[in-house]
């Protein structure tokens, strides 16, 4: 029989498609699930709730920005001033309080923040700042190293989950065994799990090369915690890769009886 799509003969067992040919759209359609699972994950962050009037306990979806109420300004907590060549960014409350459960608190209550009308966002750049605002309201980010990092801190800080999880997928990425201790301390500081798991797996097949870097040596005098936890990790797959190959040995040997 010929396949339906390649046009290749092939068994009969696939029933009108070759096995390669079956595997590759089982695949595609895989990555079509994902796709579509990210389209409703964004469209999900997007959609906020907005009251049509204050006396009234009906509210209607909105998908449209409203005038803006808030700014949020880039702060050094060292010179106690705004970052310098910076602005405030304006945004508009009803986004903020439904993407980030910290400014909902902020805003919803007689803190400072939601009195003055002025957010200030300590160590982050004006740069980094404008990029959180803007992917609050779009759920989108142009990013590089550099700017995943700090967005990933903000989404951390503000728990901005989407936006931390988006972060964390382009870090991992752009992993390679030279730069997942660091990656691995980062996302040790900033509750990324995901790249911490990611960045740890990288380090354990190449620990014998890890292990002989400055960086390694550094985060052993600045936080052996770190190390220990690593260190641990690695004898567990010694061990349990150790016990694997005990037992392949196991079978074969009852296998030959």
């Amino acid at each position: 029989m010929k396949c339906v799509s390649c046009k290749d003969e092939y068994g009969a067992a696939e029933a009108g498609t070759c096995r390669e040919c079956y595997e590759e759209a089982s695949e595609t359609e895989e990555e079509l699930k994902r796709e579509i699972e990210e389209l409703k994950s964004k469209v999900n962050f997007l959609r906020f709730w907005s009251p049509v009037d204050s006396r009234s306990h009906h509210y209607h979806r909105s998908t449209t920005p409203c005038f803006t109420d808030v700014l949020l300004v880039a702060f050094d907590e060292d010179s106690g001033k705004p970052v310098a060549n910076s602005v405030p960014v304006p945004a508009n409350k009803a986004v903020l309080t439904s993407r980030s459960p910290v400014f909902r608190a902020m805003l919803e209550t007689e803190m400072e923040e939601s009195l003055s009308g002025t957010i200030k966002i300590s160590d982050v750049s004006y740069d980094a700042l404008r990029a959180f605002v803007n992917y609050l309201y779009t759920a989108e980010a142009s990013l590089d190293d550099e700017m995943a990092c700090d967005l990933l801190v903000l989404a951390d800080k503000y728990e901005v989950k989407h936006l931390k999880i988006y972060c964390e997928k382009f870090l991992i990425s752009k992993l390679n065994w030279e730069s997942s201790l660091l990656s691995y301390s980062f996302a040790h500081q900033h509750n990324a799990n995901n790249l911490l798991d990611a960045s740890l797996s990288i380090i354990l097949d190449n620990m014998e090369k890890v292990s002989k870097r400055e960086e390694y040596m550094e985060l052993v005098e600045k936080d052996p915690r770190i190390v220990v936890e690593i260190y641990e990790a690695y004898l567990s797959k010694q061990v349990n890769t150790a016990a694997a190959a005990a037992d392949s040995h196991e079978d074969k040997v009852i296998k030959r009886r």
